[in-house]
């Protein structure tokens, strides 16, 4: 891996010095855009609309257009001149609980090397996380963007999460689910049955991309081909789409049947209780022929 940026974090008076990685990466197969008729490569050109003429990326600045239709043109050296442009440290704001951070909030993870012959102050600061079981808050500036972040402890690294801004995060307001009438009992609690027949410990590699997998494939098997194109596959016929269940609780139980895992309770329940009423009528049905003979 290689560092995308450097400072410290300031943690009250004392300095972290750090590296920052980031912590994620894309596995997704990436396409080039041809032309269909003889596979030649579409390129795309930055072109004036002003002059016409092809401009190179070093040539081009930044214009903001204000709702008003005002026009002003920003250059590299006017970014350069904003006091967030030069800030290279991490400052601890808070701490807090971590079930307190809402999970959409979260946008991109990173992890925090330490940048110090004597990272006995990282250490020092990872371990107080875990042991007071809470995040930090921090500010985080890169490529000249400050966003709010959680700083926390990642298999005995520190990892930094950038969270969105509030105003970022967009408010719903769903009128279908207005004057919706809440689920019956019956229903929750089927429910409920079928969430524990489906409940385990979470485990990442217990789930693969098989779209990336399959996709893989069928290049390779192109590739093998050499013919450079996909052979032509015959298309299996759409199968039938079951009718829209209206009863809820049918939907759940044939999800139960399916998932094969656990009997509901609500129903073994019900089979208990009328197992005497049908035992009743054969007692008294014995007694009578006893007297009658």
């Amino acid at each position: 891996m290689r560092s995308i940026w450097k400072g410290s974090i300031a943690f009250g008076l004392v300095n972290v010095p750090v590296k920052v990685y980031t912590a994620t990466e894309d596995h997704d197969i990436r396409f080039h855009q041809v032309h269909a008729e003889d596979g030649g490569r579409i390129k795309y050109d930055r072109v004036c609309s002003v002059c016409g003429r092809s401009v190179q990326f070093a040539d081009i600045d930044k214009a903001y257009e204000s709702p008003e239709g005002e026009r002003v043109v920003l250059t590299d050296e006017d970014f350069a001149k904003l006091p967030v442009a030069e800030k290279h440290e991490i400052p601890v704001l808070q701490f807090v609980p971590a079930e307190q951070i809402d999970p959409i909030l979260f946008d991109r993870s990173y992890y925090l090397e330490p940048d110090s012959a004597t990272p006995k102050a990282y250490v020092l600061l990872a371990k107080t996380l875990e042991q007071v079981d809470q995040v930090a808050v921090v500010h985080f500036t890169l490529r000249q963007k400050t966003r709010l972040a959680a700083l926390r402890v990642h298999d005995d690294v520190l990892m930094l999460q950038t969270l969105l801004w509030p105003d970022e995060v967009r408010t719903v307001d769903f009128p279908a689910l207005d004057g919706v009438a809440e689920p019956r009992p019956q229903e929750i609690t089927m429910a409920r049955t079928l969430v524990d027949s489906m409940s385990d410990d979470f485990d990442p590699s217990q789930f693969t991309d098989d779209y990336q997998i399959e996709l893989k494939k069928v290049l390779d098997e192109a590739i093998a081909a050499g013919s450079g194109t996909l052979a032509k596959r015959e298309e299996a016929a759409p199968e039938q789409a079951d009718a829209e269940v209206v009863d809820l609780v049918a939907a759940l139980q044939r999800s139960l049947e399916a998932s094969g895992r656990r009997t509901p309770a609500p129903a073994a329940k019900t089979t208990a209780k009328k197992q005497p009423a049908r035992k009743s009528p054969a007692k008294t049905t014995r007694k009578s022929t006893r007297k009658g003979a």
